[in-house]
């Protein structure tokens, strides 16, 4: 399984999402600190939240397989920059979550997630489990292997490790 590291605003539904992913009864913890397991690495909303912290974002997208942006679907406003994807060496995903509050805006806010440089967007519902599977599907499926000399022509070309290579170069993955 992939490696999925978590960041979002406060409240956005991230320690409950780790939870719901492991199969866990939901109960409310606020993170104090990044915490890391073998699959999720989990991190307070200040971080997110705070430009003195948002470094520390960067820092540890290097412990991770994928980084998931986590916006609840009710968000009042947006933290994440267009092109967030800039600075990630990672596949990047958005994960919607409270999909089923009144006050929810998923237009909006996968908008938001799409302008931030995100490939894939998932919809969840941490309570019902809703969008769960589809998200640890993804999360399951192996990550690509590469030779040495298909990651140094990918390294050549500007290309990351899990871009696909274009075509005309008679490479495939």
């Amino acid at each position: 399984m992939k490696k999925l590291f978590l960041m979002g605003r406060s409240e956005a539904g991230k320690t409950s999402l780790t939870q719901a992913l492991k199969g866990e009864e939901l109960h409310y913890v606020k993170t104090q600190y990044t915490s890391s397991d073998d699959d999720t690495i989990d991190s307070p909303g200040e971080y997110a939240e705070s430009k003195r912290f948002s470094v520390g974002l960067a820092c540890f997208s290097f412990e991770a397989d994928v980084v998931a942006v986590v916006q609840a679907a009710d968000e009042p406003y947006n933290l994440f920059s267009p092109s967030l994807r800039s600075f990630i060496l990672r596949p990047l995903v958005g994960i919607i979550t409270k999909i089923d509050s009144p006050n929810a805006n998923i237009p909006m806010v996968r908008q938001w997630l799409i302008n931030a440089g995100c490939e894939r967007i998932f919809l969840v519902n941490n309570v019902t489990r809703e969008g769960i599977d589809e998200l640890v599907e993804y999360l399951e499926e192996d990550l690509p292997r590469l030779s040495m000399a298909q990651a140094k022509l990918k390294q050549s070309l500007g290309l990351s490790e899990w871009d696909p290579f274009p075509e005309g170069t008679g490479v495939s993955d």
